[in-house]
């Protein structure tokens, strides 16, 4: 359970770094690049942590899927980026996907 803790969090600094980098604007802006550059190497700590007991497939599964929906979510509440229906079909199927990669597949198991 404290690996999935920590994928929770490296998934959490991933967000706020990927985020950030809209905000530093191609690194001209010194408070948003450096937070791109502690949140990519927190996070990347963070996931290597819970790769100890976690498998990576499955890891960078729930990593990347359930990153994509937080940024596209952010682009859109945040900094106001359009999304059409079929955008957030394909973030439900993207959810969809990890669930049933994490409730329904034995390749979970460690």
């Amino acid at each position: 359970m404290k690996s999935w803790m920590f994928l929770s969090l490296a998934i959490v600094a991933e967000v706020i770094a990927t985020s950030a980098l809209k905000a530093s604007q191609g690194f001209r802006q010194p408070t948003p690049s450096l937070v791109v550059v502690v949140g990519y190497g927190l996070a990347f700590y963070l996931l290597a942590i819970s790769l100890k007991t976690i498998p990576v497939g499955i890891a960078y599964a729930v990593w990347s899927g359930i990153g994509i929906v937080l940024i596209a979510a952010i682009g859109w509440i945040v900094f106001g980026q359009k999304l059409d229906a079929w955008a957030f079909v394909g973030m439900g199927l993207i959810v969809a996907g990890v669930a049933v990669l994490n409730l329904l597949s034995k390749a979970n198991v460690h």
